[in-house]
């Protein structure tokens, strides 16, 4: 058998908030959600589900890997909703992008802040 991502449960401030920033950014469709869920859909059946736990939320890092069109879309997104943005994870070239291996990342906070990565190569 072999093995596949399904899904994970990200805690969020406010689930459907969250559920709707990735939705827009990532172009990406709702899926149906249930309980304590918001969900979407990503490629290959993998299915994000948002939720508010009852405990103070920790940081998580969340990467994400689009082409380059699509990379170009949220990149413009990211900049027109005015979300902080940075070219490295220790967050000191603002307002930048990096060109590492072989094609672009962007890092920033989504709305719960958690630390995301949008990457247009796999590091492997």
């Amino acid at each position: 058998m072999s093995v596949t991502f399904n899904h994970t449960i990200i805690a969020a401030k406010d689930r459907d908030k969250s559920a709707k920033f990735f939705r827009d950014l990532l172009e990406v469709p709702a899926a149906p959600s249930w309980g304590i869920f918001s969900n979407i859909q990503l490629d290959q059946g993998v299915l994000l589900q948002f939720a508010e736990p009852p405990v103070e939320i920790q940081m998580q890092h969340y990467a994400f890997l689009l082409d380059d069109e699509l990379f170009d879309r949220a990149y413009a997104r990211l900049t027109e909703w005015g979300i902080e943005h940075w070219a490295d994870p220790q967050m000191k070239h603002s307002n930048q992008i990096n060109n590492e291996h072989g094609g672009r990342g962007v890092y920033f906070k989504d709305p719960a802040g958690h630390a995301i990565e949008l990457i247009t190569r796999p590091y492997l």
